[in-house]
C-alpha cells in the first residue's frame, strides 16, 4: 500500500485483539475525511518547489477527465503508482495494446507526478491517463462512473481496501498483477485478522511474482492466485537510450565508472563515503537519486563532501529531438569526480555508461530497489544488506553471480575495488547477470493470456445480458 492514504496496515501498528472487520473499515473511511485535506495540504507546500504538485488536483477527487457516453469500447484500466510500477508495466501494457487487444482503449491511472510523467514518457497519447482518486467511496464510484473500466489492474503492492469494495460493488474485476508481499508486510498484515482477509479476497484475480509471495497472499485470504513470475524481467531499454549511454561513455574517456542508482535520503552520504575510501585512480560516480526533487539536495551534499561534479542536464542536456545529434556530449573534464543524474527515465542510458552499479535504497532498511534492470543490461551489480522488498530477485541474482552482497559503506568500497581491479571476474558477472535477466523472461505473455480470458469472460456475460 502506498501514496497518501492511512494504510490499513501500518508499520509499527500494534492491534491486539483486532476489531471486527466492519469496525475497521468504518474507521479507515472516517479517517479519510481528515487525511484528504491534509493530502492536499502536502501536495500544494510540495508543489513550491515542484509546480506538477499543484497540476491535476481535481482528479484526486474524482474530477476530470472522463470517457465520452458514445465510448464503447472495452476499456482496461492500469494502476501504477509511481515510477517502478509504471516501467514494470510497460511490457504489459504494449503486448495488451498491440498484441493481445488491438481494440481495448488503455487508461493508466498513478498516485505521484514521477509516475505521471515516466507514463508520458513510455505512451505518449497511445494511452489515456488520470490520477487515481483518494479512496473514499463516493470519489471511487465518481471515478468509476466516468471511465467504466472493463478490467482493472493493480501493480505490484497496491491494496486500497475502499477501491476493492468499489470495484466489487461496480462488477469490475480487479486483478493484482506481479503481485509481491514481503515477510515483512506480511507480518504486519496479519495483525488485522478477518479485516485484512476480506480486502485480499476482494480481487478478482492475484498474479503472483513468486511462490513464497503466493503463499502469503493466500493465507490472507486471496482468491484466484498464480504464480506468473515478475514482469521487470520482460523490461529492456529502448535503443535509443542505450545508444545515449554508449555516447555519454564516449565522452567519459577510458576511466573506471560506477552508478549509484536510485539511492534515497540518507544514502547518499554513505555512497560518497564508500566512494572516498575507493582509491581507485580516475573512477567516476554516476550518482543518480531516485527521487527529482531531491537533486539540488544531492548536489549540495557532493560539494559538501569537498567532490567536483556535473550535472547531467548541464554537461549533456537532453536531446530535443530523436537523432538531433543532441546525443554526442562534449567530453566530460577528467576533473568531475561524480556525474549527477538530475534526469528521468535514464536510467537504461546510465547503465550504458558503466562498468558497475550499486542499487539504491539498500543500504539502509528501505528495502532495496529493482536490480533487474541492471543484469538486463549486462552490468555488475552491488548491493546492500536491506532488500526485503525484491527478495527473491536478489537472492536469485546472487546465486546466478550476477550480484554481490555487501553490508556497509566500507564494504562496498571494497567490493567496487576488487571489481575494478579484477576484469575477468567483472566480465564473468556481466554476463551472469545478461543470463540471469533473460532466463527469468516470460511473465508478460503468461499475464496477458490470464488477463485475455478474464475480459473475454467479463465480455460475454455482458454480451448474454444484452
Amino acid at each position: 500500500m502506498s501514496g497518501l492514504a492511512p494504510s490499513p496496515v501500518p508499520p509499527g501498528s500494534q492491534v491486539s485483539p483486532p476489531a471486527s472487520a466492519g469496525v475497521l473499515r468504518l474507521i479507515y473511511r472516517a479517517a479519510w475525511w481528515l487525511v484528504a485535506p491534509l493530502a492536499v495540504l502536502r501536495l500544494l507546500i510540495r508543489s513550491r518547489k515542484e509546480r506538477v504538485y499543484r497540476e491535476h488536483i481535481g482528479e484526486r477527487f474524482g474530477r476530470g477527465p472522463a470517457r465520452s457516453p458514445d465510448d464503447l469500447a472495452p476499456l482496461i484500466w492500469v494502476h501504477a503508482v509511481s515510477v517502478g510500477e509504471t516501467r514494470a508495466a510497460q511490457p504489459l501494457v504494449e503486448a495488451l495494446m498491440k498484441a493481445a487487444h488491438p481494440e481495448v482503449r488503455l487508461l493508466i491511472t498513478h498516485m505521484t507526478p514521477s509516475g505521471r510523467a515516466t507514463g508520458e514518457q513510455l505512451f505518449g497519447d497511445r494511452v489515456m491517463r488520470s490520477y487515481l482518486p483518494y479512496d473514499s467511496p463516493r470519489l471511487v464510484r465518481r471515478f468509476l462512473r466516468a471511465w467504466r473500466p472493463s478490467l482493472g489492474i493493480v501493480m505490484e503492492t497496491e491494496v486500497w481496501p475502499t477501491l476493492i469494495d468499489e470495484c466489487k460493488r461496480a462488477d469490475v474485476p480487479l486483478v493484482l498483477t506481479n503481485a509481491r508481499m514481503s515477510e515483512r508486510s506480511y507480518k504486519r498484515a496479519t495483525r488485522f485478522g478477518r479485516a485484512v482477509r476480506e480486502v485480499f479476497g476482494g480481487f478478482s484475480r492475484v498474479l503472483a511474482q513468486t511462490p513464497p509471495d503466493a503463499e502469503r497472499l493466500i493465507s490472507l485470504g486471496a482468491r484466484n492466485v498464480a504464480v506468473l513470475g515478475n514482469l521487470k524481467f520482460d523490461m529492456s531499454a529502448p535503443p535509443e537510450l542505450v545508444a545515449r549511454g554508449q555516447a555519454w561513455r564516449a565522452a567519459i574517456g577510458e576511466r573506471p565508472v560506477w552508478v549509484a542508482a536510485s539511492t534515497r535520503e540518507g544514502e547518499e552520504t554513505l555512497v560518497l563515503r564508500a566512494f572516498a575510501q575507493l582509491n581507485v585512480p580516475d573512477a567516476l560516480l554516476i550518482l543518480v537519486p531516485r527521487h527529482p526533487q531531491r537533486f539540488d539536495e544531492v548536489s549540495a551534499l557532493i560539494a559538501s563532501a569537498g567532490m567536483t561534479s556535473a550535472r547531467r542536464s548541464v554537461w549533456a542536456p537532453p536531446p530535443v529531438a530523436a537523432g538531433s545529434g543532441a546525443d554526442v556530449a562534449d567530453p566530460l573534464p577528467a576533473s568531475v569526480q561524480v556525474l549527477l543524474g538530475d534526469s528521468m527515465g535514464e536510467l537504461g542510458a546510465y547503465y550504458a555508461a558503466a562498468d558497475l552499479a550499486f542499487i539504491g535504497g539498500s543500504l539502509l532498511p528501505l528495502g532495496g530497489q529493482n536490480l533487474i534492470e541492471a543484469c538486463a543490461a549486462g552490468v555488475p551489480v552491488l548491493i546492500g544488506p536491506h532488500t526485503f522488498n525484491f527478495t527473491q530477485a536478489t537472492r536469485d541474482a546472487i546465486n546466478a553471480g550476477a550480484a554481490l552482497r555487501v553490508d556497509d559503506p566500507s564494504g562496498l568500497a571494497r567490493g567496487l575495488r576488487e571489481l575494478f581491479n579484477d576484469k575477468p571476474r567483472r566480465l564473468a558477472m556481466s554476463a551472469a547477470a545478461s543470463a540471469f535477466a533473460a532466463a527469468h523472461r516470460g511473465a508478460t505473455e503468461r499475464t496477458v493470456s490470464v488477463l485475455s480470458a478474464l475480459l473475454e469472460e467479463e465480455e460475454g456475460e455482458v454480451d448474454a445480458q444484452a
